[in-house]
């Protein structure tokens, strides 16, 4: 009833765009709460560490940033292909992908002695390559014999976390040299040349460029999507593709080329993970964005102010329940409902409001 009173029939449009999702987060976080209580956790505890981890210092503002700016890209790729009726749903390896080729180039492949700011672009780059093959390759098997992409892609996910493991595991591939049996299964640290810059020189907060990145492609993403040729074929190859073959658009090369892009974000999430946070290959180098940044797409409505709000959203949720769960010993379990509740009741907002705007 709560979140059903905030758009009365009386108020207008953007108001209740803007009010009925902040009262569906609002009464996600009270119920979550209200399940911290149930556990025997000491709320002012709890709050006072989500507050903390999430914004409590500069650098909580930044790391909690830096987890939006993945989860940002995640979603604008989701968009893309959602565009077209296409639902990607391999963002976890397709970042694994990505994390795998930044990770050789900034060690390996010479990265490192390339001038000025090539030296971390181009290992992005060609993590979002990476990323993109590997979206891709669901956009093929869809062309050529009708394979369902959410089967495709969820199964190469799997594929690619399993190729970050095997990477990290084996000092063949990517694993640092091991010195006894205490060495980590991990890569060396990417050297300083090849690490992302942070915006913020001197402060200690490591926000870092990929915030710039990110408004720039979503800028771009929303032009291409509203006032390009490009976006009118993913609409309509995603409204009628019958209509689409009829009237001469390339629905087979539109297909691939949107799971291209949608890889291809992902993969720049795993290259500005590897090269801005976490600057070396572990196992569990992708932590759920993939997950995430799906959910950010879902929520997102196909519109690009959606994800942005979405993945800040989500990245300050992921910094605040990590604190809660290292310092108030908040069960992670339940760390877990509390985003499940946001997700249903900002999904059911918006169902509402859909219905609304139809009533």
């Amino acid at each position: 009833m709560t979140v059903l009173a905030v758009a009365r029939p009386g108020m207008r449009p953007w108001r209740s765009e803007l009010w009925v999702p902040v009262g569906a987060v609002v009464v996600a976080l009270l119920g979550g709460l209200a399940l911290v209580a149930a556990a025997g956790v000491a709320l002012p505890a709890a709050v006072a560490a989500f507050a903390d981890g999430a914004w409590g210092s500069a650098y909580a503002i930044g790391a909690s940033l830096n987890r939006a700016v993945a989860l940002g890209f995640v979603g604008l790729g989701f968009i893309v292909a959602h565009r077209a009726n296409l639902t990607n749903v391999g963002g976890e390896g397709q970042i694994a992908a990505g994390g795998i080729v930044s990770t050789a180039l900034c060690l390996y492949g010479g990265a490192a002695s390339l001038p000025g700011p090539l030296a971390w672009i181009v290992p992005l780059t060609a993590a979002a390559i990476a990323g993109g093959v590997w979206g891709s390759i669901a956009g093929v098997l869809k062309v050529r014999i009708g394979t369902n992409e959410v089967i495709s892609t969820l199964l190469l996910s799997f594929i690619g976390v399993w190729a970050l493991y095997g990477c990290v595991q084996s000092t063949r591939v990517l694993r640092q040299p091991m010195t006894d049996s205490a060495t980590l299964p991990e890569s060396l640290e990417v050297p300083l040349a090849t690490q992302v810059p942070a915006l913020v020189s001197g402060l200690d907060m490591p926000l870092h460029a990929g915030a710039v990145v990110l408004l720039a492609l979503a800028a771009l993403v929303a032009v291409v999507l509203a006032r390009s040729l490009f976006g009118l074929r993913l609409r309509a190859v995603g409204l009628n593709p019958p209509a689409a073959r009829r009237a001469g658009m390339p629905i087979g090369a539109t297909v691939v080329i949107a799971m291209f892009i949608a890889g291809a974000f992902a993969g720049l999430a795993g290259g500005f993970m590897l090269q801005g946070e976490q600057l070396a290959l572990k196992a569990r180098f992708p932590s759920g964005y993939g997950i995430d940044g799906l959910v950010v797409g879902l929520l997102a409505r196909g519109t690009v102010k959606g994800v942005l709000a979405s993945a800040l959203l989500f990245g300050f949720l992921r910094s605040g329940g990590i604190a809660m769960e290292l310092s108030a010993g908040v069960p992670s379990a339940i760390v877990l409902v509390i985003q499940g509740l946001v997700i249903l009741l900002l999904a059911g907002s918006a169902w509402w409001l859909h219905r609304s705007r139809r009533a």
